[in-house]
């Protein structure tokens, strides 16, 4: 008997369909074992213990510096704007949300892991500088120290965060609102713990001054939590933004898609250096600083933001009509999934119908359409992935279990959603650059296996062959003719 190698494991792999319909028993191939590294579980092992090793050495750092009352009172304080920063970020994701896990590794990172890497880096930056600067300007150097060693530390710190998951999350970038998201959750986080250093260290010279009141903890927490708890949010979305573009451009432009997050990294250095450097020019150079410059760049991110949330639904509504042609979806979804108030509604609707687990299944269904939609956006902007066709299965499946709950309330609800002159996107046989081994011509209406508009009365299925037994009636959706019904 033939033994498999001891660096090999097999696996399964179907063979082509039969005339029946479904797959022919696996055959059995091998291939070798994968790195440690590429199992999903280590990885996240890893980042986990390596966060918590992370905050534990800071939480021991900030606490050595601020004392134990210090580090009390800047917690309490540093706490408050947490939850509405986390809120707006969570209003601008609305549309397609991430995971919490991939919010709580963003905040994670920046509470603990970019705070440790810019507390050591820019405490060893100062000694240096005192080491190396003439005595005559060592007053200067707390402020050179802020305005060009501090922004290029903490904004690469932060930018890590955004690349693993760029890297690894890729699912989870689709544009510019996903890089903003991010970037933001992180330096959200990275801005607590900030705020915890800074304003525990003032309430600790109130202290030793013996001031009983607050005067250097009140100037703090009006500067940093009230005035600017944008701040960080703020230069930390260019980096994230970089990452957006990035991630929408087609991956022939691999120079352009290397060079555009680096370029938002170094935008963020500059804002950050330009914020550090203003605390340098006084009360009135600040102030201006803040109002005829700050203020108008967060002015022009919020808008880009909002224009960039409305630009996602429409693309919900161009491109979820092929599902709806084929028999997935019924004709008031794509209406109604590109509404944000006709979403919020089918909601209500199926709470007051069928209670919570109800509602939780209508925005299964919801998240489920809207990463189907962008999946089939990003595949006619030749950004294909090498498992689209496994992940449009996987999408369609989850919407087939959940359509009888869903789809009544969906329906229900579409009569709330603005119904503007729908614009249909090219078919796949036409689009350039379409994509597929057989090029373009392979693609057309028709063609088995292909991924055209489907001709009225043969309603191809969504992906070459057939899926296993006992998922749903045959990958074409009931009642459809032609050479895939029944199967």
């Amino acid at each position: 008997m033939h033994e498999s190698p001891s660096n090999q494991q097999p696996i399964s792999a179907p063979a082509p369909a039969p005339p029946g319909g479904f797959p022919a028993p696996a055959q059995v191939r091998y291939k070798p074992r994968r790195a440690l590294w590429d199992n999903k579980a280590m990885r996240a092992g890893t980042l986990i213990l390596l966060l918590a090793l992370c905050g534990l050495l800071i939480l021991a750092l900030v606490r050595e510096q601020t004392g134990t009352q210090g580090f009390l009172v800047g917690l309490g304080l540093a706490v408050l704007p947490v939850p509405l920063l986390i809120a707006a970020f969570r209003w601008m994701d609305r549309v397609e949300p991430k995971p919490w896990r991939v919010l709580v590794f963003a905040f994670a990172w920046g509470a603990c892991a970019a705070t440790l890497v810019a507390l050591l880096a820019n405490g060893y930056a100062t000694k240096w500088l005192l080491n190396t600067i003439d005595v005559a300007h060592r007053g200067d150097i707390n402020t050179w120290g802020a305005t060009f060693v501090a922004p290029v530390v903490e904004e690469s710190a932060k930018a890590a965060a955004i690349l693993l998951l760029y890297l690894y999350r890729r699912r989870d970038f689709n544009g510019i609102i996903d890089g903003v998201v991010v970037a933001g959750i992180t330096a959200t986080g990275f801005a607590f713990t900030e705020n915890i250093l800074y304003l525990g260290n003032a309430y600790a010279s109130d202290r030793s001054f013996g001031a009983s009141g607050f005067s250097t903890t009140a100037g703090t927490f009006v500067v940093r939590v009230l005035m600017s708890p944008f701040a960080h949010p703020l230069f930390t979305s260019m980096t994230g933004l970089g990452f957006g573009i990035a991630a929408s451009l087609p991956q022939t432009r691999r120079v352009l898609r290397a060079l555009v997050p680096f370029a938002g990294l170094l935008t963020a250095m500059v804002l950050h250096s330009v914020w550090n450097g203003s605390a340098s020019l006084g009360g009135l150079g600040f102030f201006a600083v803040y109002a005829l410059f700050m203020v108008p760049v967060f002015g022009t991110l919020t808008w880009l933001t909002i224009h960039s949330r409305q630009t996602e639904l429409r693309t919900i509504r161009a491109y979820l009509p092929e599902y709806q042609a084929a028999g997935w979806l019924t004709p008031p979804e794509p209406v109604a999934l590109s509404s944000m108030r006709a979403r919020a509604i089918a909601r209500d609707v199926a709470k007051r119908t069928g209670g919570p687990a109800a509602a939780r299944t209508v925005a299964e269904y919801i998240s489920f359409a809207t990463s189907l939609a962008f999946l089939r956006q990003r595949a006619y902007r030749g950004l294909i992935a090498p498992d689209f066709e496994a992940r449009e299965r996987e999408l369609l499946h989850h919407l087939w279990q959940r359509k009888h709950v869903a789809q009544p309330a969906l329906a229900q609800a579409s009569a709330s959603a603005p119904r503007p002159v729908l614009v249909r996107p090219v078919p796949y046989g036409a689009a350039p650059g379409a994509y597929g081994p057989a090029g373009p011509a392979a693609y057309g209406p028709g063609v088995p296996g292909g991924y055209g508009t489907p001709t009225p009365g043969t309603v191809p299925p969504y992906g070459p062959g057939t899926p296993a037994p006992g998922q749903h009636p045959g990958w074409a959706p009931p009642g459809a003719t032609g050479p895939w019904a029944g199967r």
